[in-house]
């Protein structure tokens, strides 16, 4: 069954500093190249919010998604590691959710 791969990434690094835009745009390239296409919400931020020891966080980011016939688990952790580091994060979100084609 295929799935959907969605990277949630940060407008900020760790420290507040904006992520340049050739960031995202190597990103959707590198994706559009190995799976054939991509999609990439960028008009609107989502603001994603959360509690790390007890106090509020909160986020920008854009997703970016790919359709996948099969999820590569390896290779994806290890393109999580490589945005981790460009994108001066500890932890960027990579998620799959199984899907029906209609």
């Amino acid at each position: 069954m295929p799935s959907l791969v969605q990277v949630l990434l940060p407008l900020a690094d760790n420290g507040g500093r904006r992520i340049s835009h050739a960031a995202y745009t190597q990103v959707r390239n590198e994706l559009a190249q190995r799976y054939g296409g991509v999609t990439a919400y960028t008009q609107s931020p989502a603001e994603g919010q959360w509690i790390a020891r007890g106090k509020k966080i909160h986020d920008d980011i854009i997703v970016v998604e790919v359709m996948v016939k099969r999820v590569e688990r390896a290779w994806w952790a290890r393109y999580r590691k490589t945005l981790e580091a460009r994108f001066r994060q500890r932890s960027i979100v990579v998620r799959a959710h199984q899907i029906e084609l209609l």
